[in-house]
């Protein structure tokens, strides 16, 4: 007998064929059975009209700190992913340092709280830190029951951190020794299960006291050194997060992309890397392409983790910044709840006074004010060019996020509409109501005002579904509802330039499961893990983001969740119905290389 008969559903299957109706059985954890089916089954599910997909597989996510007190993985379960990969751009928890341990955990929070917008109170209360080494990270993560599938990697920063101490933070170049330790670490992680090893080379990732990453400068030495602990191994991908030195020009551009092929070469596996569209003209995502195809035809396995939207923040009253936040004007009423803050901001006299003012360097908890926050105010009339508010109405008065707005609706051309300036729609549009309006404000992909080059780049052969940043920047971004974007935007709502949703699904579940190295997952057939979801695909979309006080000691974020998902299911067990999600738990830690029967079949 099945465990669950699913009948007459549209199966995207995942391989990139066109959808067929079809029955779906599952018994003891597998898809036993695909097509007309007359068995009887414990558990039946008419499926009429609804999408019956694979298990969606986050390829990078960043829980590395809630997955010590999240047992849900919440906000990607209610995206349909089943399975995360987390331990990206070189961050994590492990290993520790020897020696003081409070100072090697601080050091750690400080890179993550600084790199990934987490609260670092938050994960001083909410991460346990009951371990040393790797591989006894992951056994504390396993003992914990969660609702989804996960995997890690180990991160370049806590690996040099934990051989070179404070000589990591302060850039120090790693000798033969400092390189051969880092080896036996990674290799000691690697055949635990660990799925691979990934580091971050970029200038906009900071530690809280604004110190560079502690591997961002590493010699072409350490990394071909700490690659070759890959040898001999049958598993392993190897991520990277670059600049590609935008600002140094094509030597410097080639001098990069020549350190991401020789871990390539070095480690001898598949290679991805961040692919965004940086700069104004385009010229360095496509050179990134075309450095990556020369390489993939020498026979290098590279690819390109690539977003289907704009990637950016979003800007609000509660969240971690806001334009506003530094003027004396405001401060006065920060600690306001938020409704009366709004009030507060709609007196006349209060906004002439603050559009009279200069913005300070602290905000009104005396922290100092971002980066972006002046990068912003110095030139507010051009970028509120690309400040849009993120929710908007349809003809029917409802709700609903718009990531590709055009660039009529954009902040500075309602100011000159009104004729006044930027900083005062700015002021106005965040004052209103009760104070949740949200701006959503696309830095990078979004040149052209649209999305025109994200569609170029989902089009690559070599591009994967990537970006995500699941459980990271909480107070700014929630992109962890891209892989809904994709159901809602890139397969049904976008009036030129659709993909198919076969193409879609394949990308979001065959693709990247494949890359990881899992063989279990990804497609709708026989055998394979029963991890599906089953979709309603006329409503399908990311539901409005809100603001949420959950994180340990009370830390805030952006919590988005969707619309459209009649259920998921973890190896056959649900773990979400009708958007709920279920105090079910089948989710565990998937270790590569070392057990076939769970992680490669």
């Amino acid at each position: 007998m099945l465990d669950l008969l699913i009948e007459g559903a549209t199966v995207i299957d995942g391989t990139g064929e066109a959808p067929r109706t079809a029955d779906v059985g599952i018994a003891d954890g597998r898809i036993r059975e695909v097509g007309r089916i007359t068995r009887p089954a414990r558990e039946h599910i008419t499926a009429h009209g609804a999408w019956l997909t694979p298990g969606f597989v986050d390829l990078h996510t960043h829980y590395d700190g809630q997955a010590s007190w999240d047992e849900t993985f919440n906000p990607s379960i209610h995206h349909g992913v089943t399975t995360v990969v987390f331990g990206n751009c070189g961050v994590g928890f492990a290993p520790l340092a020897p020696g003081d341990k409070q100072h090697a955990i601080d050091g750690l929070i400080s890179l993550m709280e600084g790199v990934e917008d987490i609260p670092g109170v938050a994960l001083a209360e909410g991460v346990s830190f009951d371990w040393q080494s790797f591989p006894e990270y992951m056994s504390a993560l396993e003992r914990m029951p969660h609702s989804l599938d996960f995997l890690v990697q180990v991160p370049h920063d806590p690996l040099r951190m934990a051989v070179m101490g404070d000589r990591a933070l302060a850039q120090q170049a790693a000798n033969e020794t400092d390189i051969a330790d880092m080896r036996r670490l990674l290799r000691e992680a690697l055949e635990a299960g660990a799925a691979g090893f990934s580091t971050g080379r970029t200038d906009n990732h900071r530690t809280t006291a604004g110190l560079a990453t502690p591997a961002s400068e590493a010699a072409a030495a350490e990394l071909a050194g700490i690659a070759q602990a890959f040898k001999g191994l049958d598993h392993g991908v190897v991520q990277v997060v670059s600049d590609f030195n935008l600002l140094q020009g094509p030597t410097g551009f080639d001098a990069e992309f020549d350190l991401v092929e020789l871990l390539a070469k070095e480690s001898g596996k598949t290679l991805s890397m961040t692919w965004l569209q940086r700069d104004p003209g385009g010229e360095q995502w496509r050179a990134i392409r075309a450095r990556t195809e020369a390489a993939v035809a020498s026979g290098l396995p590279l690819w390109l983790q690539a977003s289907p939207r704009g990637i950016g923040v979003i800007l609000g009253l509660d969240t971690t910044f806001h334009p506003l936040m530094g003027f004396p004007a405001y401060i006065d009423v920060a600690a306001l709840p938020l409704a009366e803050r709004a009030a507060a901001l709609r007196d006349p006299a209060r906004k002439a006074r603050l559009l009279a003012e200069k913005s300070g360097r602290l905000a009104g908890d005396g922290s100092a004010i971002p980066p972006l926050v002046d990068l912003m105010l110095a030139r507010i009339e051009m970028i509120s060019g690309r400040m849009f508010p993120l929710v908007v109405k349809d003809s029917h008065g409802q709700s609903h996020v718009d990531y590709e707005p055009p660039v009529t609706r954009s902040l500075l051309a309602q100011a000159r509409q009104r004729g006044c300036s930027a900083l005062e729609a700015i002021y106005d549009f965040l004052a209103e109501g009760d104070g949740s309006n949200l701006i959503h404000f696309p830095i990078f992909n979004y040149n052209e005002g649209s999305l025109a080059t994200a569609r170029e780049m989902l089009d690559h052969p070599r591009a994967l579904y990537g970006l995500s940043d699941s459980g990271a920047h909480v107070g700014t971004i929630c992109d962890a509802s891209s892989s809904t974007f994709m159901l809602s935007h890139w397969a049904r709502d976008r009036s030129e330039g659709r993909l198919a949703p076969e193409r879609v699904i394949e990308m979001l579940s065959r693709r990247n499961a494949r890359h990881i190295g899992l063989h279990d997952r990804g497609e709708i057939a026989p055998g394979m893990r029963a991890d599906f979801n089953l979709i309603d695909p006329l409503r399908v979309a990311p539901a409005v983001p809100h603001l949420v006080r959950d994180l340990p000691a009370g830390g805030k974020r952006l919590l988005q969740t969707s619309h459209g998902y009649l259920g998921t299911w973890v190896a056959g067990t649900a773990v979400v119905r009708d958007g709920h999600i279920t105090r079910e738990r089948p989710g565990h830690l998937v270790r590569l290389g070392r057990n076939p029967s769970r992680s490669q079949q």
